[in-house]
């Protein structure tokens, strides 16, 4: 079937939301003819998962051969062609067995690649599962299939360094088994793969959402796999703890901007990169542009109340988030009280802060 045009956003937002809502109707309708085999499929139940019964995965054309998988912990996308499936997160592990299913109702190639943005278990949770349904991609090799090396019977996990690191400590290292760890990290700016006819670039982001963020450029696709550095229905998760900073989060939204590419000059087209961010729905340049320009005027306020000499308890009360906690603030895990606090200490005392970028 042909490409079906999402809803990317314009300068207009009172046009965006009816046309995503629009959007999201029918493709709740719509059927996917990719493979052979290939049923219809939007809306997929996980059956057979260990999740509740009513949970549902979305899953949603992109690209004619890139996916969006949602409702199954972060978002997951997918690309498939003829050297197989790359995925790009892998949702919960409750969730991972319906992942499976979606995707071998997208295509019956095997995954070669699962690729993490980051070391949060609604992301990497699911590792284990995808890549063990999986087979490693060696050009000129035989099929997918049983292998002496077990290695090569499984697809490969790639990750910044930092998420094996996260993934083996303590609080959160996979239950029983080693089994969905990276196979492959790297610690430098830019690693790449060439898969399915297009470059593929993971792109390292120190220092953001925590210390091992990356995103997933398919070049040719023009779709970004962002992870958390945004969130859309949110504040950004700035997760100090495991090295987060709003600097870094910040140098990150703006790497995003400049790697995504804006329908213009004719905007009437809902055009250009499309961006799959960690939760939410799908954004485009101007969403990133948008979110950064939020997340920074919130950490200019937070920086001037430091400098002013105002505690922590004070900087709250001065509500920096003003303007903007109706539309991203909520009362649930991630607050907007925590998120202020994340601010407040990634900015450190008011002696630091007048360093950041050269003030």
């Amino acid at each position: 079937m042909n490409e079906i045009h999402m809803p990317l956003a314009s300068r207009n937002r009172a046009r965006r939301f009816p046309l995503a809502t629009a959007v999201a109707v029918c493709a709740a309708f719509s059927v996917f003819q990719l493979d052979a085999g290939v049923g219809p499929m939007v809306m997929l139940a996980a059956q057979g998962s260990t999740a509740p019964s009513a949970d549902v995965l979305e899953v949603l054309e992109v690209r004619p051969n890139f996916f969006m998988i949602s409702g199954a912990g972060g978002n997951i996308g997918v690309q498939v062609g003829d050297d197989g499936v790359v995925v790009v997160d892998a949702g919960s592990a409750a969730s991972a067995p319906a992942v499976v299913a979606a995707i071998k109702r997208i295509t019956a190639k095997p995954i070669r690649y699962v690729i993490d943005t980051g070391p949060d278990a609604d992301h990497v949770g699911g590792n284990d599962v995808l890549s063990k349904s999986g087979d490693t991609y060696f050009p000129g090799t035989r099929a997918a299939g049983a292998r002496p090396d077990a290695l090569r019977s499984a697809a490969s996990i790639l990750a910044a360094e930092g998420v094996l690191r996260h993934m083996t400590a303590a609080e959160s290292a996979p239950a029983g088994s080693p089994g969905g760890l990276p196979t492959e990290s790297f610690h430098y700016a830019r690693k790449y793969l060439y898969l399915n006819g297009e470059a593929i670039e993971v792109l390292s982001q120190p220092a953001a959402h925590t210390d091992s963020d990356a995103f997933a450029f398919f070049r040719r696709s023009d779709v970004v796999v962002a992870g958390d550095v945004i969130d859309t229905r949110r504040f950004p998760v700035i997760d100090v703890e495991r090295g987060g900073s709003i600097d870094g989060e910040i140098a990150a939204l703006n790497r995003l901007g400049e790697l995504a590419v804006p329908s213009v000059p004719i905007v009437s087209r809902e055009a250009g990169t499309i961006v799959i961010p960690g939760h939410g729905r799908l954004c485009d340049q101007f969403d990133v542009i948008e979110y950064r320009d939020m997340v920074t005027i919130i950490r200019d306020r937070v920086r001037a109340l430091i400098h002013a000499g105002r505690s922590l308890e004070q900087v709250k009360a001065a509500n920096p988030t003003q303007g903007y906690a109706g539309r991203y603030g909520n009362d649930r895990e991630w607050t907007t009280d925590k998120f202020v606090e994340a601010v407040y200490r990634s900015l450190g005392s008011g002696a630091n802060s007048r360093n950041i970028d050269g003030k």
